[in-house]
């Protein structure tokens, strides 16, 4: 079926279809190109970190009740969407394998153009869209990915980046490694708060871990590892959270202050399930008032891998033209966030 085959409402719904990972999600955006709330189911794994297969096996069992419990939230019929859109990559390949094959059903039996779209650029283009902000740096911190972007020739450019394992990935194993289960952020940012309240005179240095920047670039291996045996040394867990995030996300807030400079922008935007935490909200909300910038954080919902977001995008890529051909459908296992030319810049 070709692109001349399909049906296309102007006015439309944009369906999204997000699958890069642990979650399954499938959200909507309105014809303005607005997210509105997604449903979305995630595997939670009791032991170990999340097995592909499995997290695929899961995705393709829920997939045709998320769908409708998706339009029965938002009463709406196929009738009603102008495309449906997928994240193409990057992520675990037989994740996004599900993903495409879910929307690839979709837009043959509805008729409607088919888009395959960045994840992490979906990031940035939710964040843009619920927050008004028009060409910001953007941290990007999530399980898989932690990078520094900014919009330069017409692509979303990558100043910096792990160098090893993404921020999330990392405060999920030290999690692991101490009985806390998946997903490990919330309970080590509880932990943290709590530790802080208890303890308002104590200092970091009695607990200090490596420095994770390395010139533009970050490295958190090192630190997860030194703040496993801070615990195997008898410190307490609750100072161990405080020290791990105070120190990768000073070091995450430092690279990005570094972006900011160079290219003389002056708004923040983080993106990625790590930007739900409150204390990297409040140290990029210091940063940006020291400099004459202004951070911006999406609603949480949007923060999490989410459908909408994918939809947001999908709007953009359908505004002009760019409309994904079947033979063209094949998941990215391993996209850049700069291999997308940002055509609506």
């Amino acid at each position: 079926m070709g692109v001349n085959d399909l049906s296309i409402n102007p006015s439309g719904y944009i369906l999204g279809i997000e699958s890069t990972a642990h979650t399954f999600s499938i959200g909507v955006a309105d014809s303005n190109g607005y997210p509105l709330d997604s449903v979305s189911v995630a595997v939670r794994p009791l032991k170990g970190g999340i097995h592909p297969r499995e997290a695929a096996d899961h995705h393709a069992q829920k997939g045709a009740e998320v769908l409708q419990k998706l339009l029965k939230l938002h009463d709406l019929n196929p009738s009603d969407f102008a495309a449906v859109s997928f994240s193409q990559g990057p992520g675990l390949g037989p994740c996004l394998r599900i993903g495409a094959s879910v929307a690839r059903t979709i837009s043959q039996k509805w008729r409607i153009p088919l888009l395959g779209v960045n994840h992490c650029v979906a990031h940035i283009e939710v964040g843009r869209k619920t927050c008004g902000c028009d060409d910001p740096v953007l941290l990007y911190v999530s399980g898989g990915n932690t990078q520094i972007i900014a919009k330069m020739d017409g692509r979303y450019r990558v100043l910096g980046e792990t160098l090893d394992i993404g921020i999330g990935n990392m405060l999920d194993k030290f999690a692991r490694e101490q009985g806390i289960p998946f997903p490990g952020g919330p309970k080590i940012e509880a932990l943290a708060k709590e530790w802080v309240e208890n303890n308002p005179t104590a200092k970091l240095e009695d607990y200090s871990l490596p420095y994770a920047v390395q010139g533009m670039d970050l490295a958190f291996s090192g630190v997860l590892n030194a703040a496993c045996n801070l615990i195997k040394k008898g410190a307490p867990l609750g100072a161990v959270c405080w020290s791990i995030q105070e120190h990768t996300f000073a070091a995450c807030i430092e690279v990005a202050e570094r972006a900011l400079a160079h290219t003389s922008k002056s708004e923040l935007l983080l993106g990625g399930g790590v930007a739900c935490n409150s204390r990297l909200r409040e140290m990029s909300e210091i940063m940006s008032n020291e400099r004459n910038a202004t951070s911006f954080v999406p609603e949480r919902k949007f923060c999490v891998d989410n459908g909408s977001m994918i939809a947001v995008l999908g709007q953009l890529h359908l505004l002009h033209e760019d409309i994904t051909e079947l033979s063209e459908s094949s998941v990215l296992q391993y996209l850049r966030t700069d291999q997308t030319p940002i055509l609506w810049a």
